[in-house]
């Protein structure tokens, strides 16, 4: 997420946290850890079911969700904010005279949920009178009564708050005794306790755990007043908090010495290098603009899969559904058709909500339809797009690719993105390996600013750190990095990956889309790839 949408969506810089929207009341420590009795959950369910059949729904979903939220929010050595908030209520979404209707309640009582879908069923029905056509959905059948949980080691709701604020302050105070002027330091923590039940006879409870502990540290050179900052280079992870042990086997070290790491994070010794990295940024060589061959980590190439491929493969994009925010898309149903050359030959680019450790893998997504991997671009060619049950048929299709999602009980479920990652080279190929066959190229990791256009098209991304290679060997640090590309053109300059032992996630813990807009969270898998030829600029020329 880039500073932007990180400040409006959680308010850090005047010496607080404004919650999201979605965030719900402020409750005690303790109460993070509660549950609803999956019985009462039921119970409503049925009520909310039973009560829109009866008023002319020909299908009905419910989702009684209870939605738990930790922000720990720190600078140097002060607690700037600790919130923990909850919540609860059950939404009801309907099919009647071919609409769609949506209802939702706070109220936890079969009284009231039923109420919602008679709510439901009424707007469905006035929806009606304005539909061109019907909605199709793909059929499916229930799956009964099943259960699916974050495969976590260690509930980070559970671990007591004194633990969280002395990892941070003791990240903090390493970084500034490596040479941080300033250090900002954050642990995110989600727990989604949802149930889903349909009228095609499924009943799904899951338990759906995530964590972030991003931070910025600030180097200053007090002569010239210059600054350079260097954020974490981890990933956010659907992970518990087993996730901050820093294992050093889940560990990748560059030939300058950068670590990028996996499915474990050490948190104070990436502070420590970004106290160092950050001093080094202060005497960087400024770039010079022209054409490099770009090795790109996963820590960075993650962010452009999202912008470049995860987005306009969205179907919803694609038809020209969704607009208003930030765009549609230039990959059109006709280049489905001709197997556009998206990539070269080596570009395979999947979906997958299976995925262990990532952000949006789950058991079902929010229309009860189980998750699964499938491929988006096969051997460079565009394959396939991300879509819902209600649009599978425009594909041809008759099953939903389970991409449905709703950032809390109180919104419509729509289509959101699925995890959409680089599969690894098939050929043994490390960093080094890759590096050594460069002659005149960049070295980049972690995210910064960037752009994109209305249709996924053009674009330009920054990073965090940058590294001059030059005949084979890695020479120096460079600041003032940021590449041009046009979506095709770039992944078709796609000329190395390195193999599986290489691949990591990226993460997107507050991706926003829609309008009213909702947030998800979706990790980008790759290892680290090369490409060549792409147009380089200096983000801090002056132009005149």
């Amino acid at each position: 997420m880039d500073r932007r949408s990180f400040l409006a969506a959680c308010g850090i810089g005047a010496g607080g946290l404004l919650l999201p929207s979605f965030a719900g009341r402020a409750i005690a420590a303790s109460q993070l850890v509660e549950t609803i009795d999956v019985a009462v959950k039921k119970r409503l369910a049925d009520a909310a079911l039973s009560a829109a059949a009866a008023a002319g729904s020909t299908y009905c979903d419910v989702r009684v969700g209870r939605y738990m939220r930790q922000f720990v929010i720190t600078r140097e050595a002060n607690v700037q904010n600790i919130v923990n908030t909850e919540s609860t209520g059950t939404g009801v979404r309907v099919i009647a005279d071919g609409a769609w209707g949506f209802a939702a309640t706070n109220t936890m009582t079969a009284e009231a949920v039923a109420d919602a879908a008679r709510l439901a069923v009424a707007i469905a029905k006035a929806n009606a009178k304005h539909q061109t056509q019907p909605v199709q959905l793909a059929p499916t059948r229930g799956v009964g009564e099943v259960t699916w949980k974050t495969p976590i080691r260690r509930n980070a709701m559970e671990v007591p708050i004194q633990e969280k604020v002395e990892l941070l302050l003791g990240v903090n105070a390493a970084a500034t005794n490596a040479g941080a002027n300033f250090v900002n330091s954050q642990l995110f923590l989600v727990n989604e306790q949802k149930y889903f039940a349909s009228s095609d006879g499924s009943y799904i409870d899951q338990d759906v755990h995530r964590i972030w502990a991003p931070f910025t540290v600030t180097a200053i050179d007090q002569t010239t007043g210059k600054f350079r900052t260097r954020d974490g280079l981890s990933a956010p992870m659907g992970l518990g908090y087993e996730y901050l042990d820093g294992n050093p086997a889940d560990q990748i070290t560059a030939s300058n010495g950068v670590v990028s790491y996996g499915m474990s994070y050490d948190m104070t010794k990436d502070a420590i290098a970004a106290a160092q990295q950050a001093r080094e940024k202060l005497t960087a060589t400024s770039v010079r603009p022209g054409s490099y061959d770009l090795v790109l980590d996963p820590n960075h190439l993650g962010l452009t899969i999202h912008e470049s491929v995860g987005h306009p493969l969205e179907l919803d994009r694609v038809l020209g559904y969704e607009a208003n925010y930030a765009g549609t898309s230039f990959a059109t149903l006709d280049k489905r058709e001709s197997r556009f050359q998206y990539g070269s030959d080596i570009v395979n680019i999947v979906a997958d909500k299976t995925q262990v450790g990532s952000l949006g893998a789950v058991g079902y997504d929010d229309e009860g339809i189980q998750c699964k991997s499938w491929d988006l671009i096969k051997d460079g060619k565009l394959v396939d797009y991300q879509a819902t049950r209600d649009q599978v048929h425009i594909l041809g299709k008759n099953a939903s690719d389970g991409c449905s999602y709703a950032d809390s009980w109180s919104t419509v479920q729509f289509q959101r993105m699925a995890n959409v990652s680089l599969k690894p080279g098939t050929t043994p190929m490390k960093v080094d390996d890759m590096i050594s066959n460069v002659e005149n190229g960049i070295y980049i990791l972690g995210r910064g600013s960037f752009s994109i256009d209305q249709q996924r098209y053009n674009a330009q991304f920054g990073g965090t750190l940058f590294y001059e290679i030059k005949n084979g060997a890695i020479t120096k640090p460079l600041e003032d990095v940021a590449y041009q590309m046009r979506t095709p053109e770039f992944w078709n300059a796609c000329s190395a990956i390195c193999d599986e032992s290489d691949y990591r996630m990226f993460g997107s813990f507050f991706d926003g889309k829609g309008q009213p807009s909702q947030v998800s969270a979706v990790s980008h898998g790759s290892s680290t790839t090369r490409f060549d030829g792409i147009n380089v600029i200096n983000t801090a020329r002056s132009l005149g």
